[in-house]
Parts: C-alpha cells; structure tokens; sequence
C-alpha cells in the first residue's frame, strides 16, 4: 500500500510540474508578444508626437504596415512611393530615392522597419531620406524589410 502511495504521491508531482511549466511557458509567450507590441508603440511614438505637433525634419526611427504601393515619381530623382499604415490615426508616404538605394521589393501587408526625415503633412506626413547621404554630411536613413537593409 505504501508503494502505491508513494507511487501516487510522485505521479501528482509530475503532473504539478508538467501544469506550471506549461503556465511558465504561456506567460513567457505572452510576454514576448506584449514587448514587441510595447517596441512598436516606442518606435513610434516620436512620429505620432511629430504628427500631433505638427514638426518637420526631424529624424524619426519606426515601424508599420504597407497599406497600398503608388507609382514610382520619375521627375528628377526617381522615388518608390509607398503607404505605411503605423497607428490607427496616422498613415505615412514613403519616397524613397532609388538613384541612391535600392527598391524595396515590398508588397501590401508586408512589415517595414525604417529611418528616415520625418516632414508634416495633414495626412500623416512624409518620410524621405530613407538612404545614405552621398555626401555624409548626416547619418541619412534605410528601411529594413525581411532583414533586409535597403539604404
């Protein structure tokens, strides 16, 4: 009898043990997922305050959404234009100097993380410089999609 109870007694260790692991294991997902949503609302909380406050070049670091792919501007220095949605307030147009970089093989859906100068607009605003600066007079920007660093 005394095996069986010893026996019992081990089996609702295990079973105690296995249920806090798993509680361990959920809170750390949990915790992982909240960090990334508190970096994505610290990345750009400067561009909603530039926004509110209406200032312009600024540098400003974030992250957002693609929300809808415009036509290349080809006047002058040819630019991708694109939508990133980055809050449910505040969308940004993105020119990106493809004479300096690279273009970013984005599509609509896909995240982007990215530096850039921040200009006011009452539509969200605009950023560019999203590249070097050919004459490293400042740090210039990028933007990062898939690992990748276009800049």
């Amino acid at each position: 009898m005394k095996k069986y109870l010893i026996l019992f007694a081990i089996l609702s260790a295990l079973v105690a043990c296995k249920q806090n692991t798993s509680a361990l294991t959920s809170n750390a997902q949990l915790t992982a997922g909240s960090q990334s949503s508190v970096q994505a609302f610290i990345d750009n909380a400067a561009l909603e305050q530039a926004f509110k406050d209406k200032k312009s070049n600024i540098f400003v670091e974030g992250n957002g959404v693609v929300k809808k792919l415009l036509p290349d501007d080809n006047k002058g220095s040819r630019h991708q234009k694109f939508l990133v949605t980055i809050s449910d307030e505040q969308i940004l147009l993105f020119a990106h100097n493809i004479d300096l970089a690279k273009p970013v093989p984005i599509a609509v859906g896909d995240t982007v993380q990215f530096r850039g100068e921040y200009v006011y607009n009452p539509k969200g605003g605009v950023v560019h410089w999203t590249h070097h600066d050919p004459q490293a007079n400042i740090e210039g920007g990028w933007i990062k999609h898939n690992g990748q660093i276009y800049q």
